[in-house]
């Protein structure tokens, strides 16, 4: 069909096509002035509009997290195996077991509700609120980002014709980037263990699980009887409850730091633009692609490494307590050193999923410094026993820093003497405050001794009065 004999539908679809494709060539603006004069109604528009969203029909726009939630929930979900009654009960007496064996371990108190036995869907269910916490600055930034790219390559006499597809873009984009998520997290679900696997809060406050899947699959090369596999596990996974349902404020610390990073993160608009002038909505293989492998995602800056640094000393003082509390109450366990390792291995690698969830939003959750952690809370409690230990996670301001972990001593020192109800050791910053201090107090002296203020000697009015004469 020549391009005289189209109706005006079919020349409007056309267009459309070309926009999105990012094909400017042979669109001129009176082609755009006949097209406006026309008319056209709203029902053919939302036809077109629906021809061109294609495999993004029902989304809206902006991200629509629940394609996150489905696409997770069909990976976790794709065996179909439930918690078996066999499952759920050797797993409660792991945890019945664990918690008597942490009373000896930790001051830190028990769950207010019993630990669980959960299956992959559910703990998608229970984590994803949190994912998409983490994960929507990146995805607010790419999808704006698509839509800026698409603009900029039009001419000013096309940009009112262009806000349509700008909003489909984004809404392709931010769709896009939640089923991707959604497939990591699905992924996720096979690998993780237990709620606190992954080293952040990401489990409800105050919930511990343990998913037996997985357990199953993690114990399978171990050669490790699977009591007391189990057993170990539940003591880690409540620990890590324990402490952040202790700690209330330290959910919102971790949380906070993460979502410092990835407020930092920018696309890289050079590839994105690249991108765009070749992007074809009916065929998105291309963009999810490039979210996926985190080609979108430029090198990190100044900033947001120094932020990644901070979350790596916080999430490595909370797993290095973790460590030693774990160790300390299974030390029954004829097999506890060999799964403790196990474990350490597998935090310090990571799984192919975790590897997905760095490359998608730039954020890779290792606590790199976990063993020299680990050392510094063994010599706090060492010097101080549980209860001191324990005491340095009733406030944010008593927890250890990353200048403790490089000098345990330093640490200790100071413990002790808080313990002694002696005044702690101070450092060149406090020596700093405390000179900056004195001579605020000798200036505050000298103004009050100024000439032009004199003070009444009690003989006239009350004593002190300093009303004039």
């Amino acid at each position: 069909m020549a391009d005289d004999d189209r109706n005006p539908e079919e020349e409007f679809q056309e267009l459309m096509r070309r926009l999105m494709s990012g094909d400017m060539t042979g669109i001129d603006p009176e082609q755009l002035s006949r097209l406006s004069g026309m008319q056209i109604d709203p029902a053919m528009l939302q036809a077109v509009m629906s021809q061109l969203q294609g495999a993004f029909a029902g989304t809206q726009e902006g991200v629509d997290w629940s394609l996150a939630e489905r696409q997770a929930l069909h990976i976790a979900n794709q065996d179909g195996l439930g918690v078996t009654a066999g499952q759920s009960s050797d797993l409660s007496q792991a945890f019945a077991l664990a918690n008597l064996w942490l009373g000896e371990a930790t001051n830190i108190a028990e769950l207010s509700q019993p630990a669980r036995a959960v299956t992959r869907g559910a703990w998608v269910s229970a984590t994803l609120p949190v994912w998409q916490e983490l994960a929507e600055p990146v995805a607010t930034s790419i999808a704006d980002a698509l839509t800026d790219a698409l603009g900029q390559q039009a001419p000013d006499d096309m940009q009112e014709m262009i806000a349509g597809a700008g909003r489909l873009m984004r809404t392709v984009g931010g769709s896009l980037f939640a089923t991707q998520l959604g497939h990591v997290v699905g992924r996720l679900s096979t690998e993780v263990v237990g709620g606190g696997d992954v080293g952040i809060p990401v489990m409800p406050d105050g919930e511990a699980a343990i998913l037996p899947q997985n357990f199953a699959d993690f114990g399978r090369d171990l050669e490790i009887p699977d009591d007391q596999l189990a057993l170990y596990l539940a003591t880690r996974e409540l620990a890590h409850a324990r402490l952040f349902r202790h700690a209330r404020w330290l959910r919102l610390h971790v949380i906070s730091q993460v979502r410092d990073f990835a407020h930092g993160i920018r696309v890289d608009t050079d590839a994105l633009e690249d991108l765009a002038s070749r992007f074809d909505p009916s065929q998105p293989e291309e963009l999810r692609s490039a979210l996926e492998s985190g080609a979108l995602l430029p090198a990190r800056s100044e900033e947001q490494t120094a932020a990644l640094t901070r979350l790596e000393n916080l999430l490595a003082t909370i797993e290095g307590w973790v460590d030693v509390v774990t160790e300390d109450a299974t030390s029954r366990l004829p097999a506890a050193a060999r799964i403790a390792e196990a474990v350490r291995r597998r935090r310090a690698v990571g799984g192919p999923a975790e590897q997905a969830l760095g490359s998608l939003v730039g954020l890779e959750l290792r606590p790199r410094r976990m063993r020299e952690a680990a050392a510094m809370w063994r010599a706090v409690t060492d010097a101080v026993g549980v209860a001191g230990r324990d005491a340095l996670w009733d406030y944010p301001d008593l927890m250890p820093s990353a200048e403790d972990i490089d000098d345990p001593a330093r640490l200790v020192e100071r413990v002790v003497a808080t313990s002694r109800g002696e005044a702690a050791p101070t450092d060149a910053m406090d020596d700093a405050l405390a000179q900056l201090l004195a001579e605020e107090n000798l200036a505050d002296q000298d103004r009050d001794g100024a000439p032009g203020r004199e003070e009444s000697d009690g003989d006239e009015g009350t004593p002190g009065d300093q009303r004039p004469v």
